[in-house]
């Protein structure tokens, strides 16, 4: 009976484990190939559940069915018109054929290192046949150029308001310049390539998408194209003072002038204000002059008593002779008496 009761559990797990390894589940986003002692076994297993292999010979390498990223490594690569860029670029990426993919690559890391050969070469054959501006433009729409004017075309004039008449617009003029712009196209050319080059050599793989992360001067180059630019701006940053300082010392000559100007006119202004005061100041002394003996006589009178209140205290001693011009009221007030 224990032999019995043994032989059935035995029977049972054995059971059970082959039956264990002989299942296998796929989900959503996996795909498999089946392999019998290394070899592919029936066509590749997409369908996502449940599904049966034989224990123990047969063996089950799973994918990736979802979309995969490949980041390529920056590269310099001279343009077409013999200018050197840095070119960072990536990719998105499916397993299509996980047959041929298994019999071709086998694994993620030796795809991607095929696909670091394949994209960047054909990144590094369009660029190289290509100009900088048609890889970074991608529209043929006609492109504004602010141009500035030679030092000999520029005029300041100051009109009668005192405002500089030279303005940015006549400073600066607009341009337009058609360049053709061929980024997408050339991307979609890369993707083609490539594509073709992944199904010529049975890879398993196809690119869904190609796209340019960064294109970039060469440093060196780079830090020459910088300092033309700060050049350029720096020119016309200096051109601009000049017409500033140029427009400046025209305004403070004409303020200079309108200063002297006003500061004659108020000058004879106030001449002859000051001529007209004299001229009636002495017409006025001349009528009073020109009154009666009594009016004199009177004024005469009151200097005096302003004199004696002034020059005349309680402790003052004055010593006069009796015929003194300046006792002539106070006498003839005694004699009156």
């Amino acid at each position: 009976m224990k032999k019995l009761i043994t032989t059935i559990i035995i029977v049972v797990i054995a059971v059970v484990f082959i039956g264990t390894t002989s299942v296998y589940v796929l989900d959503e986003t996996e795909q498999a190939i089946v392999t019998q002692f290394g070899d592919p076994v029936g066509g590749p297993r997409t369908n996502p559940g449940l599904h049966f292999k034989l224990p123990f010979i047969q063996k089950v390498t799973i994918f990736e069915n979802r979309i995969l990223a490949w980041d390529g490594n920056p590269q310099e690569i001279p343009t077409g018109d013999n200018k050197f860029i840095h070119v960072d670029s990536y990719a998105r990426w499916k397993i299509d054929n996980p047959l041929n993919f298994f019999t071709s690559v086998r694994t993620e890391s030796q795809a991607h290192a095929r696909l670091d050969d394949i994209v960047e070469g054909t990144i590094r054959d369009y660029v190289a046949v290509n100009d900088l501006a048609k890889l970074i433009r991608s529209a043929d729409r006609e492109m504004a150029v602010v141009q500035t004017k030679s030092d000999t075309d520029i005029d300041i004039d100051v009109d009668s308001s005192g405002t500089s008449t030279t303005a940015q617009d006549s400073v600066r003029e607009k341009t337009t310049v058609s360049i053709s712009g061929k980024r997408n196209q050339i991307r979609e050319n890369i993707v083609s390539d490539i594509q073709n080059t992944l199904k010529k050599n049975e890879l398993g793989i196809t690119v869904i998408d190609f796209r340019f992360k960064r294109i970039d001067y060469n440093p060196d180059v780079q830090k020459k194209v910088f300092d033309r630019m700060i050049a350029k701006q720096q020119k016309i940053a200096e051109k601009y003072r000049a017409i500033g300082e140029g427009a400046r010392e025209q305004l403070m000559g004409k303020i200079e002038r309108e200063k002297k100007k006003i500061l004659s006119e108020a000058y004879r202004k106030a001449e002859e204000i000051r001529g007209e005061a004299d001229g009636e100041a002495t017409s006025i002394y001349a009528s009073a002059f020109a009154q009666s003996n009594r009016s004199r006589e009177f004024y005469e009178f009151i200097r005096s008593l302003e004199l004696y209140e002034n020059s005349m205290d309680s402790s003052s001693t004055m010593v006069l002779s009796s015929d003194s011009e300046l006792l002539q009221y106070i006498n003839s007030t005694e004699s009156s008496k």
